[in-house]
């Protein structure tokens, strides 16, 4: 049989190749297929070779795509295929699930699969043949594994896609998210197409009214629309952990805040990325500062003011710019107006090949620091979220390094998430970190900081 040179090959392993094809389906008319027929006769499967070198006897796995959820961007586009691949350590990842052109619900239940999965012995003649041929060494039989996806979601739908000049496609999503031992909750989120596992922003969503919280929530998801009933909580508790540690790092200039805030000054905090817009919005609301956000893409702000309630006022504006060269410019001028206590840098970076990572690699640049250490007063701070990647493990040493060169002190929160740490940078020596209950600031830092203000590491 012949066979196309795409799949002829996949007999080695080549880095970062890519190859999508149509199979007619193993699981059709089975009791262990997971689309119930739904995907028709063909499958899409889709393989990806790991941009890390392999080793002499490569491993390969398998994961079906979660019903329903084909068309998502996690599992319908490379940069979302190569985030699940190097999640998993393994040389090859093979993605099997209905072709993108198969229909999907409007509102989409997550649900797990079992485990061990009985559509795997049916899957597995197929998997073995797109396993390269130095996994079959010693003429053994190699091991491809069913991998599960697992997030917290218990209900998708999708309410707008939009597409911004500099950031590509994005999609808001009202989703259902498991929060066990307590009740379900509601939130909105929004993800870009060029690296979807990401969540740029998430918020929860409430009842406009009392009278409208009749039916629950999960219900409000399964109608054809909440007619409005439903609204984002702008400005209210920071859904994001790792949101959540970056305004902890604040906590190391609480006394400096606290002698701002009695004479009657608010601090004022530059956030390089605005995304939704949940943090300027708590940092102005719940910590009463004046907040210039800058954000690279236009539609980005659209999306922010339209969907999660985002609202500029005499203490919150927002720019449309590049964050990083916007940083170099203020200091440049040197404007009295351009001074900051705080510097939060949120910021991923836009080579999604990278899988996801954030900063981008420019803030590592030894001129961009000392950029950003100049627009800070003297007890100022920069914050930076640190998502290193996960094929470059000498990004976050190199960062930590250069941010002692340029700055007094750093500190370090590990989000515990597996993938988030914060970086906290001093202009100036810390004489004492306050992380009790004294002081308005801190009373107020603790309502949207939570246990992170407890897990601030001195490095």
């Amino acid at each position: 049989m012949a066979v196309s040179p795409e799949l002829e090959s996949l007999r080695h392993i080549e880095p970062s190749r890519f190859v999508s094809f149509s199979f007619p389906s193993p699981l059709l008319r089975d009791a262990s297929d997971p689309y119930g027929g739904g995907a028709g006769e063909f499958l899409r499967v889709a393989v990806l070779d790991s941009p890390v070198p392999s080793p002499p006897v490569p491993r390969s796995a398998a994961m079906l795509v979660p019903a329903g959820r084909h068309r998502d961007w996690i599992f319908s586009t490379r940069a979302g295929h190569l985030h699940l691949l190097l999640s998993s350590q393994y040389s090859r990842l093979i993605l099997v699930g209905p072709e993108l052109s198969a229909p999907s619900p409007r509102v989409v239940t997550c649900v797990a699969r079992p485990d061990p999965d009985p559509a795997h012995a049916r899957l597995l003649p197929l998997l073995l043949a797109l396993c390269p041929m130095a996994a079959f060494r010693d003429n053994a039989v190699p091991d491809v594994p069913l991998l599960s996806f697992h997030d917290d979601l218990l209900r998708v739908a999708p309410v707008k896609v939009v597409a911004g000049p500099v950031v590509g496609e994005m999609v808001v999503e009202d989703v259902a998210v498991d929060c066990a031992p307590g009740p379900a909750e509601l939130r909105r989120r929004l993800r870009f197409k060029r690296m979807p596992c990401l969540v740029q922003t998430q918020v929860r969503l409430a009842w406009q009214s009392p009278a409208a919280a009749s039916s629950s929530l999960l219900e409000a998801l399964e109608k054809e629309g909440t007619g409005g009933s439903l609204q984002p909580e702008a400005g209210g508790l920071l859904v994001q952990p790792y949101l959540q540690a970056m305004v902890a790092g604040l906590a190391v200039i609480a006394p400096s805040m606290e002698k701002r805030i009695e004479s009657g000054v608010r601090p004022r905090c530059l956030c390089a990325g605005v995304g939704g817009g949940s943090l300027p919005m708590s940092i102005r609301m719940g910590l009463q500062f004046s907040v210039i956000g800058i954000e690279a893409d236009a539609a980005v702000l659209d999306v922010a003011r339209n969907y999660f309630g985002l609202v500029e006022d005499e203490f919150l504006c927002v720019h449309v710019g590049d964050a990083i060269q916007m940083i170099q410019d203020f200091a440049h001028q040197a404007e009295p107006d351009m001074n900051f206590s705080a510097i939060m840098v949120d910021l991923d970076s836009s080579d999604a090949m990278c899988g996801v990572s954030a900063p981008p690699l420019e803030i590592t640049y030894g001129s961009v620091l000392l950029a950003a250490r100049k627009i800070l007063d003297q007890h100022g701070v920069l914050i930076l979220n640190v998502i290193p990647p996960a094929a470059d493990g000498s990004f976050y040493r190199g960062l930590v390094d250069v941010l002692r060169q340029v700055f007094s002190e750093l500190y370090e929160i590990d989000v515990g998430n597996g993938e988030n740490f914060v970086l906290v940078a001093t202009v100036s020596p810390i004489e004492t970190t306050r992380t009790d209950n004294s002081g308005q600031f801190l009373t107020e830092l603790r309502k949207l900081a939570g246990d992170f203000l407890q897990h601030i590491n001195k490095i």
